[in-house]
């Protein structure tokens, strides 16, 4: 699933009415808030001690960032201890320390101190420790990993850096290790600069490093390798496995005169194997099946199966298929599906069913195409979410559910989603399914589709299949004249109902539209805040559904991978010889799109019988050709 950064704006909520909260007085909280942000100490006492009101802790938490000081030291730290681990705690724990930094509080800094992904405040932290006399070997050693990444470091650890290195802790191993990290991901400006920390006869390699990282083909000119040394043959081997991605006939040339060039151990020789194997799979070259061959049993992955299964449904080599899947335990069922799909292709028509009915048994995409082809029908197994009413108090009463609704209803989204995460991430599985079933309450759909998948609470179909917003689908599909089953089931997928999802890519709103596409079905620009609207977003989600259907000459199916990965593209990925449409699905190069075609058709299955509607939305896929 992509991940999204949430705001939930527009969304509206409706509170349980088994709460026993009355409503709140969100007025008073957010002039205590403004009132501490410049006030002084009197009228901050003042302003908490007057307020009632489940987010009081934040309005102690913006006082104690803006106004840190060491005459109210007890009462920050006891804050900290109170609200440790909430979303609460670290802004005041980051401004309570570079506060003792800047005054050289060093025994309180060393006290308040808790580990953090923030390198500056652990090398001050490492620094006053020293300082205070703690063992010179226990911290010097704490540096060497600080030392040893594959980027800059910020200078307040500088002094312990030199420290380190003036005490021999900087040996040719750590250097080449720092190289390494920095070559192979890390940051390649880093690289001139250890270059001349390695012995002079090494310099060299630095710089081969960075020619291999800049240009992978370069792995390939076999002059460059003047020595045949180890650090050598590991710079080839990570630039050939670069280069196979970006030029495979050179990759496969260069890699068979360098195995015999430097010594490889077997767990090498088996990374160029996986490399090789995934990248000549994915792109459908004729060497794929021979480099699938080679890696080593224990390295075949999901990937790997899944690109050694596409070959073998490319060739239709069904025997390879049968003889590949015979007989293994814990297959998923898509391989289930193939399995048995091969042996109706051979005409053991009694073992294909056999397995058939099987995987038609589960609630999934391969499960509805198993029951089209039997005839069965759909079975969402759907569980109700039953919940004592003791534990939905016990946690529409914790403060933190407390805080995260109260922050919704100000539209504090991000604020609001740090709580129910923390609240949730620290439940038990009860206390996640009470809680699911509140959010489901509040209409904050995501947050419930999210908490189930946590444990795996895979049944409670009704809140993991919610109608939202289903008068705004229904008006817009009828409108665009595409099935309402189809449009939701896009949003599902798309952003499990978070209005204001947004993905790295900038698509926003329920059915993540870019506002490029926006503009296109529009015919004028569309606001970022009109994007994040449901109703602008699912008219023009359903509008450009339309829009890709027609473009597909009717064809969902195409339809919905267009939706994915564009037009353009998913006509490229048709073949010139017509094949079975499923079979077509199951071969499309790209991970994701594959995945989101599969699921979207799960889900408007879902949908679909969930509205009461017969039949079987995957039954036209086994009559349905692509290409040709």
């Amino acid at each position: 699933m992509k991940k999204y950064l949430l705001n939930f704006a527009a969304a509206a909520f409706i509170f349980p009415l088994h709460s026993a909260e009355v409503s709140l007085d969100n007025d008073a909280f957010v002039d205590a808030e403004k009132k501490v942000r410049h006030g002084s100490y009197q009228n901050f006492k003042t302003a908490v001690n007057n307020l009632d009101h489940p987010l009081k802790p934040y309005v102690e938490k913006t006082y104690w960032q803006r106004h840190p000081n060491i005459k109210y030291q007890a009462e920050i730290e006891s804050y900290l201890t109170i609200y440790q681990h909430t979303p609460l705690e670290w802004p005041v724990r980051e401004a309570w320390l570079k506060y003792l930094k800047r005054k050289n509080k060093k025994a309180a800094y060393i006290n308040n101190y808790r580990e953090t992904s923030n390198t500056a405040l652990t090398c001050t932290y490492l620094d006053f420790q020293l300082d205070l006399g703690a063992p010179e070997k226990a911290i010097l050693n704490q540096v060497t990993d600080l030392w040893t990444v594959g980027k800059s470091q910020p200078a307040e650890c500088d002094s312990l850096f030199s420290l380190w290195r003036k005490k021999g802790y900087m040996s040719k191993e750590i250097v080449w290790q720092r190289i390494t990290l920095a070559a192979q991901g890390g940051k390649q400006s880093l690289l001139p600069y250890l270059k001349t920390l390695l012995p002079k006869g090494e310099r060299y390699l630095a710089d081969l490093y960075l020619k291999v990282r800049r240009d992978p083909s370069a792995s390939a000119g076999l002059y460059r390798y003047k020595k045949k040394s180890v650090k050598e043959g590991q710079i080839a081997l990570y630039g050939v496995k670069r280069l196979v991605w970006r030029d495979k006939e050179l990759a496969l040339k260069a890699w068979e005169k360098l195995e015999k060039i430097f010594k490889y151990s077997d767990e090498a020789k088996a990374d160029v194997y996986y490399t090789f194997a995934l990248s000549l799979a994915s792109s459908g070259h004729n060497q794929a099946s021979f480099w699938l061959n080679k890696v080593p049993k224990e390295r075949l992955d999901s990937k790997l199966i899944q690109w050694q299964l596409g070959n073998m449904l490319k060739t239709q080599d069904w025997e390879g298929i049968a003889a590949f899947f015979t007989g293994k335990d814990n297959l998923s069922l898509g391989q289930q599906y193939w399995l048995a799909y091969s042996y109706e292709q051979r005409g053991e028509q009694k073992k294909a069913d056999s397995i058939f009915v099987n995987v038609a048994a589960n609630r999934d995409y391969y499960g509805f195409l198993a029951a089209a082809r039997l005839g069965l029908p759909i079975e969402l197994n759907n569980q109700a979410l039953v919940v004592d009413q003791k534990l939905l108090d016990k946690v529409s009463n914790a403060p933190g559910f407390k805080r995260a609704k109260a922050l919704y209803e100000l539209k504090r989204f991000t604020a609001a989603r740090r709580e129910w995460n923390y609240l949730t991430n620290t439940s038990s599985d009860d206390e996640k399914l009470a809680a699911s079933k509140l959010a489901a309450e509040l209409d904050w759909y995501d947050s419930a589709i999210f908490t189930l998948a946590k444990i795996k609470a895979w049944d409670y179909v009704e809140l993991r299949f919610p109608f939202a917003f289903q008068d705004v689908f229904e008006r817009y599909s009828k409108r665009s004249k595409i099935d309402v089953a189809w449009s939701i089931a896009i949003a599902r997928r798309e952003s499990s109902f978070a209005p204001d999802a947004r993905s790295h890519a900038n698509a926003r709103g329920l059915m993540q539209l870019l506002p490029s596409t926006a503009k296109y079905v529009n015919k004028s620009s569309v606001s970022s805040n009109r994007l994040y609207q449901p109703k602008t977003n699912i008219r023009l989600g359903s509008s450009y559904l339309q829009y890709l259907k027609k473009k597909n000459h009717g064809n969902e199916i195409l339809a919905t991978a267009s939706y994915n990965a564009g037009y353009h593209r998913i006509k490229r990925w048709l073949p010139d010889e017509a094949i079975p449409a499923e079979l077509w699905v199951e071969l499309i190069p790209y991970r994701e799109t594959r995945d989101y075609v599969k699921n979207v058709f799960a889900y408007r299955q879902v949908y679909h019988t969930r509205m009461g509607r017969e039949g079987n939305v995957l039954a036209p896929l086994l009559e349905m050709k692509m290409g040709g």
